[in-house]
């Protein structure tokens, strides 16, 4: 059975999108949920420390992109490549809101760190290596199945003004060391505010050694015929004087036929594409196996430094 999933983005109509200048609830027949969940395999995260920060699936909106939709009828979240490289991975939640400031090393600190709050055993990232990088210790050790890395990356499309997060890859399947999270300042003197629940750190496993895998190469399109006719057709349906022409008719509050083609999974000629095309995904949340659960009397640490209820309390 394929299950229905709603999902507030902008209406399609038919065979074509159309820019209504409103948000409708679309429903998207999703044919991965039950053989994504038949496959599942584990991905732990012990927890080493107190103040753990929350991971959950990453979600498919962005603050940018929804207000561009509204002023762009809906362009930003019509983007499938886009919506599903949001979701792609797990997102840990800073804990604690801080401004950070890049002196630069002419100072005593290289890096200021202003937390909102004086509390001195809250979550905050350090300076150590210095040239406007901050470090997250995390307090959790992953362990993924035999042959899986982690990729450790920032959030995905989630642009921030004078920071860069660094990205590194871990062969979490039997390292016994934790990483940490870290992001490069890119202005000096420029104060960059993180806040509370922000996404930090993204984490996606990857199969070791697949990439060395592919063999690259070079073809000429003439030699794949019937490709070059579907991209030959795709050309023309996305002939520049037209898509001028559809901007300023949208620009001037007309309704205008968004084509969608990749989304529905099928060729600018109306060709069906492949039975497994994807329009989202859907991750499983961490969570505590039964036999690991803290028991109705204890308790744990939450983020934010307040002592939660045990799981089933």
């Amino acid at each position: 059975m394929r299950s229905i999933t709603e999902h507030d983005v902008p209406c399609f109509c038919g065979r074509a999108f159309i820019l209504c200048g409103k948000r409708c609830p679309q429903l998207i027949e999703d044919q991965m949920t039950e053989e994504s969940s038949a496959r599942a395999r584990p991905l732990i995260a012990f927890i080493t420390g107190a103040d753990a920060p929350q991971i959950e699936p990453a979600p498919i909106s962005r603050t940018w992109m929804s207000t561009m939709s509204e002023t762009r009828m809906g362009w930003p979240n019509r983007c499938l490549p886009m919506l599903m490289a949001n979701q792609s991975g797990w997102e840990l939640r800073n804990p604690c809101a801080f401004t950070a400031t890049w002196f630069g090393p002419d100072n005593d600190v290289d890096v200021l760190i202003t937390p909102d709050n004086r509390d001195p055993d809250q979550f905050l990232p350090l300076s150590h290596f210095g040239n406007g990088i901050l470090t997250w210790r995390l307090p959790l050790l992953f362990r993924t199945p035999p042959g899986y890395n982690l990729l450790v990356r920032g959030p995905a499309n989630y642009p921030k003004d004078a920071a860069c997060p660094l990205e590194g890859v871990v062969e979490t399947d039997w390292a016994s060391a934790s990483f940490s999270m870290s992001w490069k300042l890119t202005r000096k003197l420029m104060p960059v505010r993180f806040e509370v629940d922000e996404p930090i750190c993204m984490i996606v496993p990857q199969r070791r050694a697949e990439l060395e895998e592919f063999a690259p190469e070079f073809r000429h399109i003439e030699s794949d015929q019937d490709l070059q006719r579907k991209h030959e057709v795709f050309l023309r349906s996305r002939d520049a004087a037209k898509q001028i022409e559809q901007v300023a008719r949208v620009a001037a509050g007309e309704q205008v036929e968004w084509q969608g083609h990749y989304t529905r999974g099928e060729h600018a000629d109306g060709e069906a594409g492949i039975a497994e095309h994807q329009t989202r995904r859907h991750l499983h949340s961490f969570g505590w196996p039964q036999s690991d659960k803290p028991s109705p009397d204890q308790s744990l640490v939450g983020a934010d430094g307040i002592e939660l209820p045990a799981a089933g309390a």
